[in-house]
């Protein structure tokens, strides 16, 4: 029997990496000494899910996926900390009768781990391995073995050295350190996209704001925050002699064998310094165009718009609205060695393979309107826009369509028909604009019901304080939140994109080069079978992903007719 390919040969004859790729991999293992798949999924050369479905069919052994599988408490309790921990390994599911467990690794061929476990078990306890991601396995050891109680222990003694006076005393400084980072952490394996640091006149608040909205997960004495303060300043590269005026700073941290990233901002408040940490992950930031959760329709509509050679695409909605995950999604899509693709950003949130990016802003010295005109003497063929905030960068961008480019870019407005009177209204003239439209999409984002818990609920006891229609209209039954463990009691987890999309076609074009109102526009679109938002949302309620009162929260349903109401349930029941 032949002996298996070498990991490097394995993903070549796959074709997910090239010659040029692993000889850059393996440059990197001689000086890092770390092991080549994680060297090759750290260079962004493959990813992790192809990464691990390769060593499984390499192996023999089935693999798991530990974003979605749960790890019995029994499994769990049977493996001490320190070893999963030391030894990247992950218990999975014990069976008693059979005194079998079944235990994740990263590498199969961890001689030293499988010895050190079997130690730990005992010989009347068989194991069967799984083969799982490396920073798969980081985020799923810090998420079930946790680490609350060591911050607990931490902010403890943390407070009981300061002492209520605010006295320092001899403190070790290693505390502080452990502390900032257990938070961090803790933060970003929660899947928080926000860390809140707020003092208060007699403590600090810590809030997580986790699928949109804010949880205080603890409060510790105010003794405590300006040596928290100094040494988040110091991680974010900021001046820790300023405390008067904002600052902005980024952090780059490891977390469960991922890389993270943290901006970092700065407020002077009352009480003290406000520090807020918005939470990139660079996992999470990419996201297959498939698994966008996009309807039959509105997949064929975007692909159609992503096939125009030139022209413009906007994505509206207000802030943390998901934006700039659907244009990295579109972006990635799109993504060759064909293609150049180039994009300006304030910030630049998450780094792409392939991919130029360049960071806009006033520490760049380079604004929106001057980076398009530098970038249009690199020979791209795709241009992303971070957002356009002003009339020259608007102009720009429509100007760079004009010439044979992609060009995408986000915009706040409420609506895809709210977007054309938002270009009006900044200075674009609708004779630059006729023409060069590819599409608008508009999304919000709500919160995913729990699958672990959701109940079903009549759809008249759902409709609530909805409008009537509701009340009235056909509905099947809909899905309400309950909360369990699973979603830390909240009923939800995870968040799903609702969208509204609006290709355009000549006859739109026309309306477009009249500077048509929204009304024409949205009557034209809606003979074309256009879907608004709440239409979306109501479809996302039907099959179980969110509540009506979820929808409710973050999209007015007024304008959603009983018709339209009665023809999603129809689907809905096909």
């Amino acid at each position: 029997m032949n002996a298996p390919l070498p990991i490097g040969q394995t993903l070549i004859a796959a074709g997910l990496i090239g010659e040029d790729q692993l000889r850059i991999a393996l440059h990197e293992q001689q000086g890092r000494g770390q092991p080549l798949g994680r060297l090759l999924v750290e260079l962004g050369f493959v990813s992790e899910i192809a990464l691990r479905e390769v060593l499984a069919a390499r192996s023999g052994l089935p693999c798991v996926d530990l974003a979605t599988a749960l790890a019995d408490p029994d499994a769990i309790a049977r493996v001490p900390q320190a070893l999963a921990r030391r030894h990247r390994l992950l218990p999975l599911q014990y069976d008693a009768a059979r005194h079998r467990l079944i235990v994740a690794m990263a590498d199969a061929h961890d001689i030293v781990a499988l010895d050190r476990l079997r130690a730990e078990l005992g010989p009347e306890v068989h194991i069967e391995l799984r083969l799982a991601g490396d920073g798969e396995l980081g985020r799923a050891i810090d998420q079930h073995y946790g680490q609350a109680s060591s911050i607990e222990d931490m902010v403890r003694e943390l407070e009981r050295r300061t002492g209520r006076s605010g006295h320092n005393g001899n403190r070790d400084p290693q505390l502080v350190v452990r502390m900032v980072d257990a938070l961090l952490a803790e933060a970003a394996s929660r899947g928080a996209s926000d860390l809140h640091f707020e003092p208060e006149s007699g403590f600090l608040r810590i809030r997580h704001r986790i699928d949109g909205t804010l949880r205080q997960v603890r409060a510790m004495h105010k003794s405590c925050w300006p040596e928290l303060a100094v040494r988040l300043k110091v991680l974010a590269s900021m001046d820790i002699a300023e405390s008067r005026s904002p600052q902005d700073g980024r952090i780059g941290l490891a977390v469960g064998g991922r890389p993270i990233d943290f901006r970092v901002a700065t407020q002077p408040t009352l009480h003290g310094e406000n520090i807020v940490l918005r939470i990139l992950d660079r996992d999470k930031g990419i996201v297959p165009l498939d698994a966008l959760g996009l309807s039959t329709d509105q997949h064929a509509q975007l692909e159609h718009i992503l096939a125009r050679p030139e022209g413009l695409v906007l994505v509206v909605g207000p802030t943390g609205s998901g934006k700039t995950t659907t244009l990295y999604s579109m972006l990635n899509h799109l993504n060759s060695e064909a293609v150049n693709i180039m994009t300006l950003e304030d910030p630049v949130e998450y780094p792409l393979a392939m991919i130029r990016q360049t960071q806009v802003g006033e520490a760049s010295r380079l604004d929106f309107a001057d980076g398009v005109r530098a970038l249009l003497r690199q020979d791209p063929d795709v241009i992303l826009v971070g957002e356009i905030r002003d009339a020259d960068t608007a102009t720009m961008a429509v100007r760079a369509a004009l010439t044979g480019h992609q060009v995408f870019a986000t915009l706040h407005a409420n609506s895809v028909f709210g977007a054309l009177p938002r270009l009006f209204e900044i200075g674009i003239g609708a004779e630059l604009l006729a023409g060069n439209l590819c599409g608008i999409l508009a999304q919000r984002l709500v919160r995913r019901l729990c699958p672990d818990c959701r109940e079903r609920v009549p759809a008249g006891e759902a409709a609530g304080r909805l409008p009537g229609r509701f009340a009235t209209a056909r509905l099947p039954p809909t899905h309400r939140a309950r909360g369990c463990a699973q979603c830390d009691f909240q009923g939800y987890r995870g968040r799903l994109a609702i969208m509204e999309i609006l290709p355009f076609d000549s006859g739109l074009d026309e309306l477009v080069a009249r500077r048509a109102s929204a009304g024409e526009l949205r009557t034209a679109a809606r003979t074309r079978g256009h879907r608004i938002l709440a239409e979306d949302g109501l479809r996302r309620v039907l099959d179980g992903s969110t509540s009506l009162a979820e929808l409710a929260r973050v999209v007015d349903l007024s304008g959603v007719e009983t018709d339209d109401i009665a023809r999603l349930a129809d689907e809905a029941n096909a």
